[in-house]
């Protein structure tokens, strides 16, 4: 399952904005510092992160043509800000929920085997 596209897009311009105040401290998500790999221009893109055995792993509710991920392994890391603190992470790969989940720690080990998407990404910390 993926959720539709307009939900992106709106996503995108309303809701991230307000997103990005607050993602980079709170529980469950970070803020994607990531380059664009055609403008060349910085962007900051609040997401739901999952902690892994060596780095994170992240739903991709909207399915695997995002920009952010093209940008990512366009250039094979970016900086994540998380729980108030920023690194990088590098070599994403685009596999199944069920094959993340096997690297999801902690408590999100729980919810991230429920949630009803097919992709994540995982990232390494660098």
């Amino acid at each position: 399952m993926q959720l539709p596209q307009w939900l992106a897009r709106f996503n995108r311009h309303v809701t991230n904005p307000i997103q990005r105040l607050w993602a980079g401290y709170a529980p469950t998500f970070g803020i994607l510092e990531h380059v664009g790999r055609k403008s060349g221009k910085a962007y900051r893109t609040p997401l739901t992160v999952f902690s892994t055995d060596t780095g994170v792993a992240i739903l991709l509710t909207y399915g695997p043509d995002r920009d952010w991920l093209k940008n990512i392994s366009a250039a094979g890391e970016a900086k994540l800000k998380r729980h108030g603190r920023t690194f990088v992470v590098t070599d994403p790969q685009l596999v199944s929920r069920e094959d993340a989940a096997a690297h999801v720690t902690g408590l999100g080990r729980i919810a991230f085997g429920r949630l009803p998407f097919d992709n994540a990404v995982l990232l390494q910390r660098g």
